[in-house]
C-alpha cells in the first residue's frame, strides 16, 4: 500500500492539553477585561470572498499575497482570513444601518497567513480582537491602549515587563511626504512603513537597505527597497531611531523633537495633534509613561492604518530557541484604520481596533511562571472488570462533586493502570477493589507527591517499595480526602 506520511505542513503544528489549559485561561481573563469596557463578542466565518479581504499584508511578494486561496465551484475565489479586522469591515459593511454606532465587539479567532515560517512564527495562529467602529475621537483609541495595559496586568504581568507604545501613521506619513515621496504613492511608502517596522528584527542597517536598493537575507532572498537617496533615508532613520532619546526624555521634549520633525507637513501636524488628545486622556486617567509610551519606532506592519497605531510589548528576557538570551518582543498591536469600511460602501467609517497574540503571549506567560495549568486529574483503577460499574458510580460521584476525574477503560492489569495514571500526570489514583470494598474503604496514592519523592531515591521500584505516599480512607470520606490532598493540607 502507498500510505501518506504522518506529516504537518510546515508553519502548522499540534497542540496538547497543557497548552489548550493556559489558553483557556488566558482567554477567559482577555474576555472579562473586554468585557468590562463594555464590548459584546462577534463571529465571522474562516472564508471570506478574496476581494473582500483586500491586500494589505506586509508580506507581500508571498505567494498569494500572502492568503491561503481556493477557488469555489462557482469560480469566486476564497481565502481563509489573515486577521479579524477586514472580515469586521465586510459586516459592518453588509449591516451598518442596523448597528448602533459606534459599534463596539470582540472576537476571538484563529487566523492564517501564507507568510514564511520561522522559529515561533506560525501560518495559523490565534487573535483576540477589540474594536470600536463609527468613532473619529481620539478618546476611542486611547480606550483600548488603557484597555491593553488593564489587560496584561490582569494575566499577572507587572509594570516594567510590559510596555504599550504609541506612534501615529500620519507622522510617518508627514516624515514621508518630507524626504520627497508622494502620500498617493502606495507602493513605495508601503515598502518605507514595512521597512521601519523591521527595525527591531534587522537593525539600523538592515531598515537602512531596505529603504535603499534593497537587502538579501540570510537563506538568500532578496527583498527590493525602496529607492530612496542617502539625505532621504536619513531623514527617515533620523525621526524612527530617535525613540531611543524620546524614551528617556519628558513628552514635552519629545513633543518639540517631533514638531521640528513634521514642521513642513499638514498631515504630520494633524496626526501630532491626535497624540496629543490621546495622551492627555491617558495621563488624566493615570496611565503614565511606564504603562503607556509615545515611541516613533512603531509602523505596525498592515497597510490599512491610517492614523494612531500602537504595540504591547514584554521587556523581560527570555531563551530562544537557540538558547540565546532576547527580549520576548510584540504580544499585542493595533491602530486606526478609517478608511476599510469604505471599500465597501464608498463613505469612510472612522475605526479603531487592537489585537492580541494569543499563542505569544501564552509562551510569555508561561515563561513567567504565570500559566494556568489543568485542573488535577483523579484516576480511579478497575481491580474487577466485571465490576466495572462501580468504579464508574465513584468517578460520577468525584465529578459531581467539582472533581476532574476519570475510571480507566483499558485492558491492563494493576501495575499497567498506575502506568498509564503516571503518564497521564494524574495527580491521585483511587483504587478500590473487594477487599478495599468489603471494609468500607478505598485507598488513595498520591501520585503527585510520589513524583517528587521518586526523585530522591534510585529508581521507581524503590519508592514504590517505600509507599510513603499511599495510605487508605473511608469511603464515605473519600471526597474530602481527595480535595484535602489537592489543596495541599496533610
Amino acid at each position: 500500500m502507498n500510505r501518506p506520511k504522518a506529516r504537518l505542513p510546515r508553519g502548522f503544528r499540534d497542540r496538547g492539553p497543557a497548552e489548550i489549559a493556559a489558553e483557556r485561561a488566558v482567554l477567559e481573563t482577555v474576555r472579562r477585561v473586554y468585557e468590562s469596557y463594555g464590548f459584546s463578542a462577534l463571529e465571522t466565518p474562516a472564508f471570506e470572498y478574496t476581494d473582500a479581504l483586500g491586500k494589505f499584508l506586509p508580506d507581500v511578494d508571498r505567494p498569494n499575497e500572502g492568503v491561503f486561496s481556493l477557488q469555489d465551484d462557482d469560480g469566486q475565489w476564497l481565502s481563509l482570513r489573515y486577521d479579524l479586522t477586514a472580515p469586521l469591515a465586510r459586516y459592518v459593511a453588509a449591516n451598518f444601518q442596523h448597528l448602533t454606532k459606534p459599534f463596539r465587539r470582540y472576537q476571538l479567532g484563529p487566523v492564517w497567513r501564507n507568510e514564511k515560517p520561522g522559529p515561533g512564527r506560525f501560518r495559523e495562529f490565534l487573535q483576540f480582537d477589540a474594536d470600536t467602529v463609527g468613532s473619529a475621537s481620539p478618546s476611542a483609541d486611547a480606550e483600548l491602549l488603557m484597555m491593553l495595559a488593564d489587560t496584561l496586568e490582569a494575566l499577572g504581568l507587572k509594570r516594567g515587563e510590559y510596555i504599550v507604545k504609541l506612534n501615529n501613521r500620519k507622522l510617518l506619513d508627514g516624515v514621508i511626504e518630507t524626504a520627497g515621496i508622494r502620500l498617493d504613492d502606495r507602493a513605495r511608502r508601503g515598502t518605507v512603513m514595512r521597512a521601519i517596522d523591521k527595525l527591531d528584527r534587522l537593525g539600523i542597517e538592515g531598515v537602512k537597505a531596505l529603504l535603499g536598493k534593497g537587502r538579501k537575507d540570510e537563506s538568500g532572498d532578496f527583498t527590493k527597497g525602496a529607492e530612496l537617496g542617502d539625505e532621504a533615508i536619513g531623514s527617515v532613520l533620523m525621526f524612527v531611531v530617535s525613540k531611543e532619546p524620546i524614551i528617556q526624555n519628558s513628552y514635552e521634549a519629545t513633543h518639540s523633537q517631533i514638531s521640528y520633525a513634521i514642521s513642513k507637513s499638514e498631515i504630520g501636524k494633524v496626526g501630532l495633534s491626535e497624540i496629543d488628545a490621546i495622551h492627555s486622556i491617558l495621563r488624566s486617567c493615570g496611565y503614565g509613561n511606564d504603562r503607556i509610551r509615545f515611541d516613533t519606532g512603531i509602523v505596525r506592519g498592515l497597510d490599512y492604518y491610517t492614523g494612531p497605531v500602537f504595540e504591547a510589548q514584554l521587556t523581560f528576557p527570555v531563551q530562544n530557541e537557540a538558547g540565546e538570551t532576547v527580549v520576548f518582543g510584540s504580544v499585542a498591536g493595533g491602530g486606526r484604520y478609517d478608511d476599510l469600511v469604505a471599500r465597501f460602501t464608498g463613505q469612510q467609517v472612522p475605526a479603531t481596533g487592537v489585537s492580541i497574540g494569543v499563542s505569544r503571549l501564552i509562551s510569555a506567560l508561561a515563561s513567567r511562571g504565570l500559566s494556568a495549568a489543568s485542573q488535577p486529574l483523579v484516576v480511579v483503577t478497575v481491580m474487577d472488570k466485571a465490576d466495572a460499574a462501580a468504579s464508574f458510580q465513584t468517578v460520577a460521584e468525584l465529578r459531581a462533586a467539582g472533581l476532574r476525574a476519570e475510571a480507566y477503560v483499558g485492558t491492563g492489569k494493576f501495575g499497567d493502570q498506575m502506568k498509564y495514571a503516571d503518564r497521564r500526570g494524574a495527580a491521585i489514583a483511587v483504587i478500590e477493589g473487594g477487599d478495599e470494598r468489603a471494609r468500607g474503604e478505598v485507598t488513595l496514592k498520591d501520585l503527585a507527591l510520589g513524583a517528587e519523592l521518586a526523585k530522591s531515591v534510585e529508581s521507581r521500584a524503590a519508592w514504590t517499595a517505600n509507599r510513603q505516599a499511599q495510605f487508605s480512607v473511608r469511603r464515605a470520606d473519600l471526597v474530602a480526602e481527595i480535595k484535602k490532598l489537592l489543596s495541599g493540607r496533610s
